[in-house]
């Protein structure tokens, strides 16, 4: 049976605990109040950016873009995985990695080769171990987003797309839904349009008819390359939007479950005490009846 000063010790170091997970928690909900506002802004505007070039590409048969164009056969996958950095977020990370490991695991039974693009400190560890023949570009997210920072990635993707290095690109991220749900996303990166433009056929011609100037071509140039970067940038949004919400109620898990066993180790402390104390006055009242 532990004694009192044991008891003692545990309690101390679990209030100690105690203070870190709450102020962590309460330092992730700040953040997260920015990062979902981030989120909330960039939606609309990744959306529409999609809108306009599936539009133009649709309604100008004659301009063209790498980045429209799907290759005639997949050959090779480019996986985009984005983790966070650091840890303490329950199975955030792991729900996305487990989503990008079964995704390469079935096209490479589909006789696809991989190449692996890791975003986040925790897909470059957990992908060195298993695939580091396959890693093509590992770097962390660091704490703030910043758009130069998707610009950066989807320049290399790009331009890997281009030299036909892969033939499709997936973005596989945590899509912030609530504070309480991340949800795991694959997400068709590149060719950028290559399902819209088949629906495309469909659809009225007036109701694509548009005025381009200086002309369609150099029109796709730009909203091409930009659309890519606003994906990437979206995707990493909401992924830092996740992360914070998944540690916000992993820290506060973990907060409720140092209260109860403060509670279970003070119940233990009082009855190891009132066991000492019974043990004492039993000594005494038995050494009293000796010298009688």
């Amino acid at each position: 049976m532990p004694n009192l000063r044991d008891i003692q010790r545990r309690i101390s170091s679990v209030q100690s605990t105690q203070k870190i997970t709450s102020a962590m928690k309460m330092v992730s909900a700040a953040k997260l109040r920015r990062a979902q506002q981030a989120v909330e802004s960039a939606r609309p505007y990744a959306t529409h950016m999609r809108e306009a070039l599936e539009a133009v590409a649709a309604g100008e048969t004659d301009a063209e873009n790498p980045l429209l164009v799907a290759h005639e056969s997949v050959k090779t996958l480019g996986v985009v995985v984005i983790t966070s950095d650091r840890g303490l977020a329950g199975a955030f990370n792991n729900q996305v990695l487990k989503r990008a490991e079964a995704l390469i695991v079935e096209r490479e039974a589909a006789g696809q080769a991989v190449c692996l693009y890791l975003l986040g400190r925790k897909a470059g560890d957990f992908f060195s171990r298993r695939r580091s023949h396959q890693i093509v570009l590992r770097e962390l997210v660091g704490n703030q987003i910043t758009y130069p920072q998707a610009v950066a990635v989807a320049g290399q993707l790009a331009a890997a797309f281009e030299r036909e290095e892969f033939d499709e690109a997936i973005l596989v991220f945590n899509e912030f839904v609530t504070t309480m749900v991340q949800q795991p996303a694959a997400q068709p990166l590149l060719p950028i349009v290559a399902a819209a433009s088949e629906e495309a056929g469909d659809e009225d011609p007036e109701a694509t008819a548009y005025t381009i100037e200086p002309d369609a071509q150099q029109l796709l140039a730009t909203l091409a390359p930009k659309t890519l970067e606003v994906s990437v940038f979206q995707a990493l949004l909401e992924n830092q939007a996740g992360e914070h919400a998944a540690r916000m109620t992993a820290m506060e898990n973990a907060t409720r479950n140092s209260e109860d066993l403060i509670e279970t180790l003070t119940l233990q402390f009082n009855r190891v005490r009132q066991a000492a104390i019974t043990r004492e006055l039993v000594e005494i009242v038995t050494g009293a009846q000796a010298l009688e």
